[in-house]
């Protein structure tokens, strides 16, 4: 009797074991196709993105053959369009690349660390903040240049910095923090209105076009700061994009399993504004281009992995193909954030419709 309950445990336990590693091996199998995933995605959008920054070099008001464009983009100097994509095409499509990625990295750890697709920068007030300074410097105090730059950064900054004091209550609230943030973009967009109607008509024209984010107005002065930033904030994010995934199951089990919540929230907003202003100091506040690559971004990533650098990729892309969308639609050249504004208008329907579906938003 003993020997057989012996060989009955043995047996179960071999079973059990057998079955442990066949888990163990699938999850393994599963991790493996999930990384594979990962960097075909961020290699195909980083083709497409390289492949979109030639092309917008190339089509403009004239087009150029690729092959030159390549040959000044190697140093070569070729008549007549050496200084046309140098100093003219080239910081464009720069400023554009950058701003883009900035967006989409800004707009995507906010997303993940509020653990809700709508709570973009565009939509809690940060990028209300900026235009209402930038605005302010354009039409009262008359600047342009670096000291419009700053003015947008600054604005940004504070912005954040008013709607986290308004909506922090030891914690933070996900659903608390965006209604805050839709009231102060609310209160900033009418004093930005408000400023607009008593400008004179050039101010008001300037200030219309920056408003509409445009790249036109690019130039190599932009560039040093956005680098500078861009690679100083989306480092720390993509370190820290393990412990904000392991934020969507909750504060209190993120806790439990070592993640310091308050450090990392106030660590991610921090970098996401300071990427978030820059970007939108250089090109304008692009509309919707945070708040479009971050679900673009995880849906083709898979879901449950972190898609820092996916978002950006593809908001870089968002932004040069607007460009040179918005380079060919006649009678005239629109800013880039007309194109983005078109384009985002049917993606946030469509958005809204799925979240509701899935009672996200009940």
């Amino acid at each position: 009797m003993n020997d057989a309950r012996s060989l009955n445990d043995t047996a179960n336990g071999t079973a059990n074991g057998t079955a442990v590693a066949a888990v163990a091996a699938r999850l393994r199998d599963l991790r493996r196709r999930q990384r594979m995933r990962s960097l075909l995605v961020t290699l195909t959008l980083g083709i497409l993105a390289a492949t979109l920054f030639v092309a917008d070099l190339a089509f403009g008001h004239e087009i150029y053959p690729i092959g030159d464009i390549l040959k000044v983009l190697g140093g070569e100097f070729v008549p007549g369009l050496s200084f046309t994509i140098g100093e003219l095409r080239l910081p464009r499509v720069v400023v554009g690349l950058l701003a883009g990625f900035a967006f989409g990295v800004a707009g995507v750890s906010f997303q993940q660390m509020l653990r809700n697709t709508m709570a973009s920068p565009d939509i809690i007030g940060i990028t209300a903040g900026a235009n209402l300074t930038a605005v302010f410097a354009i039409i009262v105090l008359g600047w342009s240049g670096p000291s419009l730059s700053a003015a947008a950064v600054v604005g940004g900054i504070l912005t954040a910095l008013l709607t986290v004091r308004l909506a922090w209550r030891g914690t933070f609230s996900t659903g608390r923090l965006i209604l805050m943030g839709i009231g102060v973009a609310a209160a900033l967009n009418a004093a930005t209105s408000w400023i607009l109607v008593r400008g004179d008509q050039w101010n008001i024209q300037q200030a219309s076009r920056w408003l509409t984010g445009s790249l036109a107005s690019s130039d190599w002065s932009d560039v040093p700061a956005l680098v500078a930033v861009t690679v100083l904030a989306a480092v720390p994010l993509i370190a820290l994009a393990r412990q904000v995934d392991v934020m969507r199951f909750g504060d209190p089990m993120a806790r439990g399993l070592g993640v310091r919540v308050e450090s990392v929230q106030m660590t991610v907003i921090v970098l996401s504004v300071l990427l978030l202003s820059t970007a939108t100091a250089s090109s304008g506040p692009i509309s919707f281009v945070s708040f479009l690559s971050g679900p673009l971004a995880m849906w083709l990533n898979g879901p449950h992995r972190p898609a820092i650098v996916q978002s950006g990729l593809v908001g870089s892309c968002i932004v040069l193909a607007a460009d040179i969308v918005a380079q060919h639609i006649p009678p005239t050249q629109l800013p880039v954030g007309v194109v983005t504004s078109i384009i985002a208008g049917p993606i946030l329907i469509l958005l809204i419709i799925r979240l509701s579906r899935k009672q996200v938003l009940a």
